[in-house]
């Protein structure tokens, strides 16, 4: 019987090691017990995952929900079982495709007409290490859902955002962008040989730099915007990082990676906190590690490339200088120094296997 000691001593320190430690990591529930009655909220990629969860806590919470998903059917399945859960009534399911402006100006306009204000959004949509494939429009998956889409969104919305300040921006970032950077000769990967894990740590590189110069932009109108990592989640956006494709990492290492990462539903609480917290009120431009601010990496404390990121993104999206639609065609220098190629020669690839809006 003695012999068994030792083995299940070990055991036992091992989980108890792993409990403690993503008990640290999770940072548990949104301190906040705030409400937001009469608040309007829009959140992308809000079918699943962490967005759903967001949505869930939001709803029951009081607020107003859109949601915004590119599968119709599996986006109104969600909400109606958010409608059952919190008895909100005010939960919507709209259709919004980030792989596509046309669907981003659609969903926008919409919004604009037929909403009275909108307080909080949340760009939480993502995909992650997926396989080379292309938007509608030429762009890179990673960069164009992860970043193009919602620098689009949101600049057509701040007008709405603005006029019911106070109200607040959340951009869904990850830990990936320490070591991301952002290749202005080539974002698209058009010339480079495809590095799917450098493009997405490309995009949350941009998703931080996006935050920093949007909050300047905005400074005295009441409209604030902050980049949060929620931490280590269990959701579909990981389903291209090859963790479940072996034996030994699905017998092995999956137990003990599933003792370390959170549940949707606390991986929701970071977004939840700086949508509802009294003490967010007035703080924009910062990066939060879950629910801790921290200093971002130095790539993305540089005010001359998140600059240039704007500039570069408004031409590539076709927004004039101040967040206006252009009905010109980017240039042939911005096309050439973006990496974009003819769409039309990229549409051959599926773009509906490769994105599910799902939490970052």
């Amino acid at each position: 019987m003695s012999r068994y000691i030792l083995p299940v001593s070990v055991f036992g320190t091992v989980a108890g090691c792993a409990v403690l430690i993503k008990n640290h990591v999770t940072g548990g529930r949104c301190p906040s017990k705030a409400t937001i009655k009469g608040k309007t909220v829009v959140i992308t990629g809000a079918n699943t995952g962490i967005g759903k969860e967001t949505a869930r806590e939001l709803a029951s919470r009081g607020g107003r929900i859109i949601m915004g998903c590119r599968d119709t059917e599996r986006c109104e399945t969600a909400a109606k079982d958010i409608r059952g859960t919190t008895l909100n009534p005010h939960v919507y399911a709209c259709h919004l495709d980030l792989a596509s402006m046309k669907s981003i100006r659609e969903f926008a306009e919409r919004i604009n007409q037929e909403e009275e204000r909108v307080d909080i959004l949340i760009n939480n949509a993502g995909v992650m290490r997926c396989p080379g494939w292309k938007t509608e429009d030429g762009f890179d998956m990673q960069l164009g859902v992860n970043h193009l889409g919602h620098f689009l969104l949101t600049n057509l919305l701040l007008e709405k955002l603005k006029e019911s300040a106070p109200s607040r921006v959340i951009n869904l970032a990850s830990l990936a962008h320490i070591v991301g950077k952002i290749d202005f000769e080539d974002l698209n990967w058009e010339r480079k040989k495809f590095d799917t894990k450098q493009a997405y740590c490309q995009s949350k590189l941009a998703n931080v730099l996006f935050t920093r110069e949007l909050a300047r932009r905005l400074e005295g109108t009441g409209v604030t915007v902050n980049a949060v990592h929620p931490g280590v989640v269990a959701t579909e956006l990981g389903r291209h990082t090859g963790l479940h494709q072996s034996q030994f990492s699905s017998s092995v290492l999956s137990p003990f990676f599933s003792m370390l990462v959170k549940s949707p539903k606390l991986g929701a609480q970071p977004s939840v906190f700086l949508a509802v917290a009294e003490e967010m009120d007035g703080v924009t431009g910062r990066y939060y590690d879950v629910m801790t601010e921290k200093e971002p990496a130095p790539q993305a404390l540089d005010d001359e490339a998140a600059r240039q990121l704007w500039e570069v993104s408004s031409r590539l999206v076709g927004l004039e200088e101040g967040g206006q639609p252009s009905l010109a065609k980017p240039s042939a220098d911005t096309e050439s120094k973006a990496g974009l190629t003819d769409p039309a020669h990229t549409l051959g690839q599926n773009p509906e296997q490769g994105i599910r809006t799902v939490g970052a």
